[in-house]
């Protein structure tokens, strides 16, 4: 391999994790050139990080909790469920923004979109980690602001839209996505609810 082709090398995930939290400005532009397919950036990004949050989640609920058998049913059914719902809503966020991108200037491109949502969400997936400690899982809301701001520059490197609709084409998109996902929560819920009954009973 030659020093020219370098640059097409994809970076390791931990190398990507850091470079995106820590330098997201340098780095959107490297992932708006590479190639990517959505089920790529799903089985080599999204799905290894989402699980972050979901297993700390489910250890803490068994160390802090205390729970017994009913009740660590109730913990693993809510991992796998949260685990699901984070990547419906990576997806999701990331079908809003391709369906959005005309009307604010930027080219509808399904793979470019799911770019900006799953790396967007790396902080969300990282503080995640923070559940292994209940009391300690209300600071990961930096996570999501962080994300927000990963989210408005990857909109504005990536999808590239017009210079002046760059702010408000992240605000609608993530309010849509906002809304889209209280949904799929709200499905997520009814499908926890029977287990969390039964583990409160006993």
């Amino acid at each position: 391999m030659t020093a020219d082709n370098a640059p097409l090398l994809k970076p390791s995930l931990i190398e990507r994790v850091k470079s995106i939290l820590l330098q997201p400005k340098a780095e959107w532009p490297i992932i708006g050139a590479e190639p990517a397919t959505v089920k790529g950036l799903f089985t080599g990004y999204a799905m290894i990080l989402a699980a972050i949050g979901p297993i700390a989640g489910l250890i803490g609920g068994l160390v802090f909790g205390g729970a017994g058998a009913v009740g660590a049913l109730a913990l693993i059914v809510g991992a796998v469920v949260s685990y699901v719902l984070t990547l419906v809503a990576a997806f999701v966020l990331g079908f809003i923004i391709d369906v959005l991108a005309p009307s604010f200037g930027a080219q509808r491109n399904l793979e470019q979109s799911m770019k900006v949502s799953v790396y967007g969400f790396t902080p969300v997936w990282i503080l995640g980690i923070l559940n292994i400690v209940p009391m300690l899982s209300i600071l990961a809301f930096i996570g999501v602001l962080y994300s927000f701001y990963l989210i408005f520059l990857g909109i504005k490197t990536v999808k590239t839209p017009l210079e002046d609709k760059a702010v408000l084409y992240a605000v609608v998109a993530i309010i849509a996505a906002l809304i889209a996902n209280l949904f799929v929560s709200m499905i997520g819920g009814l499908i926890i609810a029977p287990f969390a009954i039964a583990s409160a009973m006993v």
